[in-house]
């Protein structure tokens, strides 16, 4: 008999510490972004019982009330009484934000003033080197119709329904913080076979009982979202359910946990199944790679499995500080490639891709006031037109040089 092939993939709501500190940091960059479409901005957000400190860099022509960012994101939240254990209007925000450092500076914007103005495209795209070394990665399978693992986009969706049904009082007595986690059993061919696990915890009143929170989250939540997205495709009947394993789980966000920007990239990404090379995206401007970069893997990684090329695939791209072209771009089909070898996918990918920062800036339009909504939920595999990533507008050129027909 074949051993049971069990993966798991974890979300947390909006109203998690780390995710309440990657909300804030985004929205400082927007309204930046909104006002100088050219800022540099990296900035941080810690948090903890009734106290933000704030702090990073940055290089705009814009100005950003950051106290008043931070009430704001907390507000829309949720987080307005000091009885759940943070007030908007009453906790502390510390700032200490200095401008970005020259030297890196130098590296990314090489033409400045009256060149830029008069620059070609491809002047400019030779121009804007890369805003720091690193590696970065994306990824698509066939498992879901957005092209994402089945696990983690479960766990997106059971997360963002959580915070509905406690913003619309569909489910009364619940609370900002909350964490979703499904495990998918895959049978023989790697194909997902049947919802074995869902677990949901959840900040709740302190008179709401867990059996009464079990049943209402079971109708409201996991099954409508199962039935969903897994359809008759994957069998969603019999999952072991757990809510709030510890028993209760009143006090919650910064109170009851520190937050810190950047420590959900997992959750961020693909839920573990697919490599991370550790950068962070939330109060990134699209210069530092680490943000546009990883999303232009996501964009090339799906146009091939929309293509039908291949059904999973990683892509790998690094870079080199102050210089445009990445040192290196990878293609890994795992054996999933189709009518094609994975040699003849990656050479279509170097002429069909243009992978410079700045040409990836322009392709897909990333000087826009966007990210705050990508801070929850995730960054991939969401429907919203401004996350433009997730096009599949290279699927016929990667055809075409393939000399695949149809």
């Amino acid at each position: 008999m074949a051993e049971r092939r069990l993966i798991t993939a974890e979300s947390v709501t909006e109203g998690h510490p780390d995710k309440v500190c990657d909300q804030i940091s985004d929205a400082i960059l927007d309204d930046l972004i909104a006002q100088d479409p050219r800022s540099h901005v990296a900035v941080e957000t810690s948090a903890a019982t009734g106290l933000f400190l704030i702090f990073g860099e940055v290089s705009s022509q814009g100005y950003t009330d950051i106290q008043q960012q931070v009430r704001s994101v907390l507000r829309k939240i949720g987080y307005t009484s000091s009885q759940i254990g943070l007030d908007a209007d009453s906790c502390g925000v510390t700032v200490s934000i200095s401008e970005q450092s020259p030297e890196i500076n130098q590296g990314v914007d090489r033409l400045q003033g009256a060149k830029e103005s008069a620059a070609t495209r491809e002047q400019r795209y030779e121009a804007q080197g890369a805003g720091d070394q690193g590696v970065m990665f994306g990824y698509a399978c066939d498992e879901t119709d957005v092209l994402m693992p089945l696990p983690i986009h479960l766990a997106h969706r059971l997360a963002f329904r959580l915070a509905q049904v406690r913003k619309e009082g569909i489910v009364p007595g619940l609370r900002p913080d909350g964490k979703t986690q499904v495990t998918i059993e895959y049978d023989e061919q790697d194909r997902p076979r049947k919802v074995d696990t869902v677990l949901i915890s959840t900040q709740h009143d302190p008179d709401v009982k867990r059996e009464w929170l079990e049943e209402q989250l079971a109708a409201h939540v996991i099954n409508p979202v199962l039935d969903e997205v897994c359809g008759s495709a994957v069998d969603h009947q019999a999952y072991r359910l757990l809510v709030n394993p510890t028993g209760s789980f009143i006090m919650g966000g910064p109170a009851a946990d520190a937050g810190l920007t950047g420590r959900k990239i997992i959750v961020d990404t693909y839920g573990g199944a697919a490599h991370h090379g550790g950068g962070a995206f939330s109060g990134k401007d699209p210069s530092k790679v680490d943000r546009s970069a990883a999303y232009a893997s996501r964009w090339v990684a799906k146009n091939i499995v929309a293509a039908g090329l291949a059904r999973k695939v990683e892509v790998q791209v690094a870079y080199a500080i102050g210089v445009a072209d990445p040192v290196s771009v990878n293609v890994e089909t795992y054996g999933s490639e189709q009518g094609v070898s994975r040699e003849q996918i990656q050479e279509a990918v170097r002429q069909v891709f243009d992978l410079r920062p700045a040409a990836i800036i322009d392709e897909l339009d990333l000087l826009r006031p966007i990210y705050s909504k990508t801070a929850a939920y995730g960054h991939f595999g969401r429907t919203d037109p401004d996350f433009t990533w997730e096009q599949t507008n290279k699927v016929d050129e990667l055809k075409a040089v393939l000399g695949i027909k149809g």
